[in-house]
């Protein structure tokens, strides 16, 4: 890892250990970021996309252990999805805990994304906590594949943008999402 994104990451921590939101690259699309442990910062993303707070965002972490830590029963079946995923994989697990109460859906349901990508996966694991990765865009507008997407409305809301990777010209996808029902069920809400 170069200096740079040391760097990077050491001042995006530092901005979401203060409450601060962070304008960063995942592993997809460009991600709206905060501590998602905390309801005013997760708050402020939903203010910046403009966005109704019963919509819940998905959180990113760097290891399957902190799914442990976030949701109350795992699934067995989730772990297989995981390990077995070719591509980004949200999962949607009932029975959430430890993070923002805003941040859940109505049913007390959270998205997790475990990341494999360098540059998120880092930050996840040097902040510690669950990272909100919500995509950097207005409500209802395309999701901002690459840096160059991003209206400039998004990226001055933020307290922090994050210098790695601005230069990617790349179409990365979101991420499937599958939603793990009690009893094992389950449904693919996004190939």
């Amino acid at each position: 890892m170069n200096t740079d994104m040391n760097e990077d990451i050491r001042r995006a921590c530092e901005v979401m250990a203060r409450g601060g939101v962070i304008l960063y690259p995942t592993d997809t699309v460009w991600g709206i970021g905060c501590d998602a442990t905390n309801p005013e910062a997760v708050q402020r993303v939903y203010d910046i996309k403009r966005r109704a707070d019963s919509k819940a965002m998905l959180v990113l972490v760097d290891s399957e252990a902190k799914v442990d830590f976030y949701v109350r029963d795992v699934p067995p079946v989730a772990w297989d999805l995981i390990e077995l995923a070719d591509k980004p994989l949200t999962i949607i697990y009932d029975g959430a805990r430890n993070l923002a109460p805003n941040l859940l859906a109505e049913d007390g349901s959270v998205g997790i994304r475990v990341t494999n990508e360098p540059f998120s996966k880092q930050l996840c694991f040097r902040f510690k906590k669950a990272i909100v990765s919500t995509s950097a865009n207005v409500s209802g507008q395309p999701a901002a594949a690459v840096y160059a997407d991003i209206a400039d409305e998004i990226r001055e809301a933020v307290d922090y943008v994050v210098e790695s990777r601005r230069d990617e010209t790349g179409r990365p996808r979101p991420s499937s999402i599958i939603k793990l029902g009690s009893g094992g069920t389950v449904k693919v809400i996004r190939e």
